[in-house]
């Protein structure tokens, strides 16, 4: 078994590294439908595999001083309540081992299926999404142009609102990502795209990145008291994505980008309908 979590994690670290995107939206699915490994412990496993290696990433982006750190932060006021109060429910609900694997599925398989949908979407419509941003960030502007209020009041109840709906979007994914180990990584980036589109993207993908460590590494020491974390499967998930993530990420620049892209929303359609309709 331990080839085939290296394999597994090779596949989706090659992915990762060429597109930047499809961890948790490919791993979890990949563990239950094909590996059969019973989804509680797809998703305790993912967790903690995503809090390890997007990490690095984060420590990467730390250096070049490019993580808006204010984001992460109104994301993460959201996200760690809405993920523990999650696990509250999950260990107040967690029945005798046999029943709690029937049940988990019954809900898990659901949810995970729609979140890979929505991450279809995010991906294919970024630029439509970041677009609409643009011209609700503009919108209090010309308000204030037109003589309907002042710009610094414009402006700063744009950004009040905007920060609430950061952690309401924060409340959500965490929420999401604890039950699926999904949303951490594009529907993230794609809110933060509409909800910030005047920041650099690198600087939201990094944002979101930032977010993802504490919120995965949080809800997958939730599981692990749970007893739903396999080491030896996160062992061959690292020991084959590792490597296969610094190979993907050297033939990025190679690849057809909106080719790759276009290939990562099909398989996600796939995948999240099989799981809505197995």
């Amino acid at each position: 078994m331990l080839l085939q979590f290296i394999l597994s994690g090779a596949v989706v670290g090659f992915i990762v590294g060429a597109t930047g995107v499809g961890g948790g939206s490919l791993m979890t699915p990949l563990l239950t439908l094909l590996l059969g490994v019973p989804p509680q412990v797809a998703v305790g496993t993912d967790l903690l595999f995503a809090a390890i290696t997007k990490s690095a990433g984060v420590r990467s982006y730390a250096r070049k001083g490019i993580v808006p750190w204010a984001i992460p932060l109104r994301m993460a006021a959201g996200s760690v309540p809405a993920a523990l109060a999650t696990l509250f429910a999950i260990h107040q609900w967690h029945p005798d081992a046999a029943a709690y694997s029937a049940q988990y599925a019954a809900v898990v398989q659901p949810a995970l299926g729609a979140a890979l949908l929505l991450t279809a979407g995010a991906l294919a419509f970024r630029v439509q999404i970041q677009s609409l941003g643009l011209r609700a960030a503009a919108a209090p502007l010309a308000a204030a142009a037109a003589g309907m209020g002042q710009p610094l009041d414009a402006l700063a109840g744009a950004d009040s609102g905007r920060a609430l709906a950061t952690i309401a979007v924060g409340a959500l994914i965490g929420a999401l990502v604890t039950v699926t180990s999904v949303g951490a990584g594009a529907i993230g980036t794609v809110a933060l795209f509409f909800l910030y589109p005047a920041v650099p993207a690198r600087q939201l993908i990094a944002a979101d990145l930032a977010h993802a460590v504490p919120l995965t590494l949080i809800a997958g020491l939730g599981h692990a008291a749970l007893g739903t974390v396999n080491a030896t499967m996160l062992l061959g998930l690292l020991l084959g994505s590792l490597p296969a993530i610094r190979f993907g990420a050297g033939l990025s620049s190679r690849l057809p980008e909106r080719a790759l892209r276009w290939t990562l929303v099909a398989m996600l359609l796939l995948l999240g309908l099989r799981l809505l309709w197995i």
